[in-house]
Parts: structure tokens; sequence; C-alpha cells
């Protein structure tokens, strides 16, 4: 579905700005229902065999609506929850870029269709 959305975008000829609902609609629809709390597990668990952090929090920090920082380069990294930073899962092609880089970054593999569909659950469902 992410890949439609990014396809009807560019036969447009206009960039799609999707909003954090129907990025997790695409994602539910691919996965099955999403869970914000498997979400906020996955968001807070720490993991072996990522390649550069064992947990998403190493990064992003305990507050996904924080400024965080990358643990390698120590570069600023934008709030990651759509409540702090407006940006957040609106555009589909980097929703899935940034799920497969950190995905490996963290898990050391692809993360499920189920995975990203509850965490995205679980990053809009912040206040």
């Amino acid at each position: 579905m992410i890949k439609w959305l990014l396809m009807l975008a560019l036969a447009s000829g206009s960039a799609y700005a999707a909003t954090p609902r129907q990025i997790l609609d695409s994602l539910v629809a691919q996965a099955g229902p999403a869970s914000a709390a498997r979400g906020e597990k996955l968001y807070r668990g720490k993991f072996s065999g990522g390649k550069t952090a064992d947990s998403c929090t190493a990064c992003h920090t305990d507050n996904a609506k924080a400024v965080g920082q990358h643990v390698r380069t120590s570069k600023a990294i934008d709030p990651l929850a759509p409540v702090a930073h407006k940006d957040r899962f609106t555009d589909p092609e980097k929703v899935e870029k940034w799920f497969k880089r950190n995905c490996n970054d963290v898990l050391g593999r692809a993360c499920s269709p189920q995975k990203k569909a509850d965490f995205t659950a679980y990053m809009i469902s912040l206040q």
C-alpha cells in the first residue's frame, strides 16, 4: 500500500503528503490490527544484533517528543513523535526508508509489517 501511495504521488506530479493516520492505515492493511502497547515495547526494548544501537531510545531518547542524538555521529535527531514534529509519518517513501535503516541498525534485520504498524500506532498515540 505504501508503494502504491508513492506511485500515485509520482504519477500525479506532486509530492504526496499523507497524514500519520493514513500511513498507519496502510500499514494495518498489510499487517492487521496494530497495537500501540506492542509499539511502545518495541520502542523501549533492548535488542542484540543491531549494527548501531541496542534500542530506539539510544538515539531518540526515552521521550519520543524530545530531540535525540545519534549515538555514533552525535548529530541531532528531530523528535520522532508526530505531535512534536509535524512532518513525521507523512511521507510514505521516508517512512519506509527510515524503517529499513533503523530496524537494521537496532534489530539487525528488517521490521515486519506488524512491527511497523505497532510502532507507528505508538508514535501517533503520543500526545
